[in-house]
């Protein structure tokens, strides 16, 4: 009986010396959801609020023509339909896929932003723009905005829209540093005359900038996306008091010298953790992120991921630093 009992000791102190994440703030009332809150392949997530009250999210063509989901609550999400068809999708890139989306709304219509790009295709790669009055479709393709040898950035993937001061601009690179330049009014193509401008270094893409508090957040992904349960994707973050920065972590290093704070990174259950969406609110206040994730039980593909984004210092973190298993739902 006693040696037993020191084995079901051995066995709780194994336990609780275990790295799986804590589950913050678990309540018993099922108010709790669990990731991955799509287990199929969602990667590089883009999400909205349209004007019927449901959220559209859109990724990379794991599913062919660039998927559309549509949910109510961030939690539970329902597939809507593809942003494009066999007809009708983008051609500039001959047998390129659709990557890393970015909705928008702008001029009273939603604005698709993409990459179309094939492994290894850094010179030829490029964004195009596509428009519906609908959030779900189907979208009207405007053809590349510009490409890699076009514009004079290697690997010109993965953009970011963001408005200031009444102009336009994108953001946009992976891995051959960071650049904005100005767009047009109508948002659909560069502005006549604008020059591009480097923001941050060669460790990052998919970047997302979030102005909150006399401060814009630059989140953006480093590592390796696509390696399955090898990949080191990881979420970063800077911030500045200029959308142009400079971009710095807490201790004033720049991102231009690949120097950031780690948001998300791996944990016994998921790795990959990158590539997120805008933050968006639930209906008390708090901010909400998704992005993608290899799961170790379903390693095939990079599933959806959501994390609740909190706030110290002007900081922001998920807690943990890492993937959730269990928490509470938004708030709707």
């Amino acid at each position: 009986m006693i040696q037993l009992q020191l084995i079901a000791l051995v066995l709780l102190l194994s336990a609780c010396k275990s790295s799986e994440p804590v589950v913050p703030n678990k309540p018993s009332n099922g108010d709790t959801y669990r990731n991955p809150v799509v287990n199929y392949s969602l990667p590089d997530p883009t999400v909205i609020k349209a004007d019927d009250g449901f959220y559209y999210l859109y990724a990379t063509e794991d599913i062919r023509n660039l998927p559309i989901h549509r949910s109510e609550d961030l939690v539970n999400w329902k597939f809507a339909g593809t942003a494009f068809t066999d007809a009708t999708r983008p051609t500039f890139e001959p047998r390129g896929g659709l990557w890393a989306p970015d909705i928008n709304f702008i001029n009273g219509q939603y604005v698709l932003y993409y990459s179309m790009s094939v492994w290894g295709g850094e010179w030829t790669c490029g964004i195009g723009v596509a428009t519906s009055d609908k959030p779900e479709g189907p979208f009207t393709d405007h053809g590349k905005m510009f490409r890699s040898n076009e514009i004079g950035v290697q690997n010109s993937i993965d953009p970011f829209y963001i408005e200031e001061d009444g102009k336009k601009y994108m953001f946009w690179g992976s891995f051959r540093g960071i650049y904005t330049i100005e767009l047009s009014d109508g948002g659909l193509s560069v502005k006549t005359g604008a020059g591009k401008q480097q923001i941050a270094g060669t460790a990052y893409e998919g970047v997302y900038i979030h102005k909150r508090n006399g401060y814009y957040y630059m989140f953006a992904s480093i590592g390796s996306c696509c390696e399955g349960l090898n990949s080191t994707y990881t979420t970063v973050v800077g911030r500045s008091e200029n959308l142009f920065g400079p971009y710095l972590d807490k201790q004033g290093r720049s991102m231009m010298d690949n120097r950031h704070e780690t948001v998300i990174q791996k944990n016994s259950r998921f790795v990959g953790t990158g590539h997120n969406s805008e933050i968006v609110q639930d209906n008390k206040g708090q901010d909400w992120m998704f992005y993608h994730a290899v799961s170790v039980d379903n390693p095939k593909g990079r599933v959806l991921m959501l994390d609740q984004i909190r706030w110290e210092n002007n900081w922001p973190y998920v807690t943990g630093n890492s993937p959730s298993l269990e928490a509470q739902k938004p708030i709707f």
